[in-house]
């Protein structure tokens, strides 16, 4: 039996419409667009919204401090999400594929701040949920930047990636 196409998520695509605000250029106002999103959804809203927020929203933010915050937001709201309520987005989708782009940021921002302890401890989960990636040019590009970032773990570097989203610094 086919499955029916999901309903519009207006959230969802807000989300969206500022994530491609902040990626063309401006930063700031995609920024403020999250964050009275976030305002509205609040800390107890729909876990994909607030995993989907807050995953963008750290890719807005240059302070590598700011953006491990809205990281762990990300991480702590991806464990209350369910795969049904991905798969109502999304049919194709499974939480457990959220978590090696979820545990990379914070590896990276961790990293960036100069503590490799618990750098490592993310990119090592990363690692342990790479599998879960799909076998896709988006996969691929994961897989790459995990390698990237463990390598700049290990020689201690705090320098922002050449290849980490958001704005320039």
């Amino acid at each position: 039996m086919p499955t029916a196409p999901p309903s519009p998520d207006p959230t969802m695509e807000a989300i969206g419409r500022a994530v491609v605000e902040g990626r063309t250029g401006d930063a700031l106002s995609a920024r403020h667009q999250l964050l009275d999103l976030w305002a509205a959804i609040g800390v107890t809203g729909d876990p994909l919204h607030r995993c989907s927020l807050a995953h963008y929203l750290a890719d807005l933010y240059e302070d590598p401090a700011q953006a491990l915050a809205w990281d762990v937001r990300a991480l702590d709201a991806a464990d209350a999400v369910t795969d049904r309520r991905v798969q109502e987005h999304h049919a194709g989708l499974h939480v457990a594929g959220f978590y090696p782009s979820l545990h990379l940021n914070l590896a990276d921002n961790y990293r960036r701040l100069g503590s490799f302890d618990a750098a490592t401890e993310h990119i090592n989960a990363a690692r342990e949920y790479a599998p879960s990636l799909p076998d896709d040019a988006y996969g691929a590009f994961l897989r790459t930047v995990l390698d990237e970032v463990a390598e700049a773990i290990s020689r201690r570097d705090v320098t922002k990636r050449s290849s980490a989203p958001g704005p320039t610094a």
